[in-house]
């Protein structure tokens, strides 16, 4: 593990544990070179497959590119980071089970799903945006939906 501050490649660990709920080893380690502290979260990749996006075209799944997307969508809303990170690694496990390639679709819909039981209004921004809603009237049968 590469020191933060100096670069130097010999680090120990201080402290580990568990966190909760997101699946994680959180370990305090310091760099016998400089002493400085720092922190670092070590978790099981489960991420190995590609996305088979709408135009056929295949790329790598990127865990930082759902997290901006669902971030946008949860912006000034009162979602804390562990909410987020629960909903990430459990729609990374439900993914990863689905094979080697994972749809596109269901990347979207499952992204869609857990934020409507996260947050409403969250849910409306991530669904304008994915299903690319070209007016108010798209708009509008997606809240009656929500309303239902």
């Amino acid at each position: 593990m590469l020191c933060p501050k100096c670069q130097h490649s010999d680090t120990r660990v201080l402290d580990s544990r568990d966190t909760d709920g997101q699946k994680a080893v959180r370990r305090r380690r310091e760099c016998v070179d400089c002493n400085h502290r720092f922190t670092t979260f070590e978790r099981v990749e489960t991420t190995n497959f590609l996305i088979i996006k709408k135009d056929g075209t295949r790329e790598n799944y990127d865990r930082q590119k759902v997290l901006r997307g669902i971030w946008k969508a949860c912006e000034k809303r009162k979602v804390t980071q562990d909410q987020v990170n629960t909903i990430v690694n459990d729609l990374e496990e439900q993914w990863a089970r689905l094979g080697k390639e994972v749809n596109s679709d269901s990347i979207g819909q499952g992204i869609m799903d857990s934020l409507k039981n996260l947050d409403e209004v969250a849910y409306i921004r991530f669904a304008s945006v994915y299903r690319q809603f070209k007016d108010l009237e798209t708009f509008k049968k997606e809240l009656q939906k929500l309303l239902k």
